[in-house]
């Protein structure tokens, strides 16, 4: 199902478009990633909306097949989101330490003050950060739209299931174009 409508209260929320994730290599090309995100933040600012923008500082502890030994330490500058995103005072920092953007962030009571209903999501990557917090999204009751163009995956065939089999369950998929058609169709 493609987007029909935004709530009148919808927050964007652009996962882990930071310094430390744009040098890892990518399904698809990062440039038009991090474009489509900035000109939905423009948007949304421009129509009084709430922007999130979330970084990743660290890990989940826990074992994993895939976890490296001790503790893993990060480059100083991993953290700091894209300029490209043109961070604003009154754009909301979530920092995560986990996949997800809800989990142990206080992100889920923010949106609750703020009397969102529905979330847009963008960013890296599609199968880890934009899923996990899809998915949290969705089961605290919001509805859930994804920009297909505005994020991507460090592996192809993850990124098409999340975007082919996940999130079609979880709520509706546009391109950056069709949900800025939306915003503007519904606040005018």
């Amino acid at each position: 199902m493609t987007i029909t409508t935004l709530d009148p209260q919808t927050a964007l929320i652009i996962v882990d478009l930071q310094r430390g994730i744009a040098a890892s290599p990518k399904a698809h090309p990062l440039e038009p990633i991090v474009k489509n995100s900035a000109m939905l933040a423009d948007a949304f600012r421009s129509h009084g909306l709430p922007v999130v923008l979330v970084n990743v500082t660290g890990g989940a502890p826990g074992r994993t097949d895939q976890s490296s030994n001790g503790a893993r330490t990060f480059p100083a500058d991993f953290a700091e989101l894209l300029p490209e995103l043109n961070q604003q005072p009154g754009d909301h920092l979530v920092t995560k330490k986990t996949w997800g953007a809800f989990t142990g962030t206080g992100l889920g009571a923010l949106l609750e003050d703020l009397g969102v209903t529905q979330v847009v999501l963008t960013g890296v990557a599609t199968s880890i950060g934009v899923e996990s917090t899809a998915r949290s999204a969705h089961e605290a009751g919001l509805n859930v739209t994804l920009a297909l163009d505005a994020m991507t995956d460090l592996n192809m065939n993850a990124h098409e299931n999340s975007v082919t089999t996940i999130f079609p369950r979880l709520g509706e998929t546009g391109t950056t174009q069709e949900i800025l058609d939306v915003l503007n169709a519904t606040r005018s």
